[in-house]
């Protein structure tokens, strides 16, 4: 999807795009990469009983929602929005620059939470062995922003010639993702 402000690709089925083959994986359900041009972006809208995570590649998003919440979230680090029982935000580019993101919408355990929103900064530096743990709802990674379902998203930069390691439990999945660069398997 292209406008005036906005360059999105929709790795599933999202908007004015459908495709069957791609509705997630699992509690996945929407993983867009987004370019948003300077001084632009999403109006205030609403959602309810989604766990929107948002990481910035480049730039900044500015937050402001509803209930209260305002923040900026810049380039390598991560922000968490529960929808939940219903929340009307906004976000938008405010940076002289396009800013690039990936966002992420995860279907909750069950609907009726309480909305909420926060940010954090992550570790830019590059990372060794295990992703990570961005955000997540398992006992496993309690220092990442917790999320209302037993799913996590992790995330890291490596080295050139480094590696990293994720052990998939039995019945799991992952959707694995490349910003930059690539990666072998």
């Amino acid at each position: 999807f292209t406008n005036d402000w906005l360059n999105a690709h929709y790795h599933f089925s999202f908007a004015g795009y459908h495709d069957p083959r791609k509705m997630g994986l699992g509690p996945l359900r929407v993983w867009n990469d987004d370019t948003i041009q300077a001084n632009t972006g999403f109006d205030p809208h609403p959602h309810r009983d989604m766990e929107i995570i948002t990481y910035v590649r480049r730039g900044a998003i500015s937050h402001e929602d509803s209930i209260g919440n305002k923040g900026r979230t810049e380039a390598g680090d991560v922000q968490v929005m529960h929808a939940g029982t219903g929340i009307v935000h906004a976000e938008r580019n405010l940076e002289d620059g396009e800013t690039t993101l990936f966002q992420i919408w995860i279907t909750p355990d069950r609907s009726g939470y309480e909305p909420g929103w926060e940010a954090r900064a992550f570790p830019k530096e590059p990372i060794s062995g295990a992703l990570p743990a961005l955000a997540s709802g398992r006992d496993e990674h309690p220092d990442a922003m917790r999320i209302h379902q037993n799913a996590s998203v992790h995330g890291g930069r490596l080295n050139v010639d480094g590696s990293a390691h994720h052990k998939l439990g039995k019945g799991r999945a992952a959707y694995l993702v490349v910003s930059e660069g690539a990666v072998e398997v």
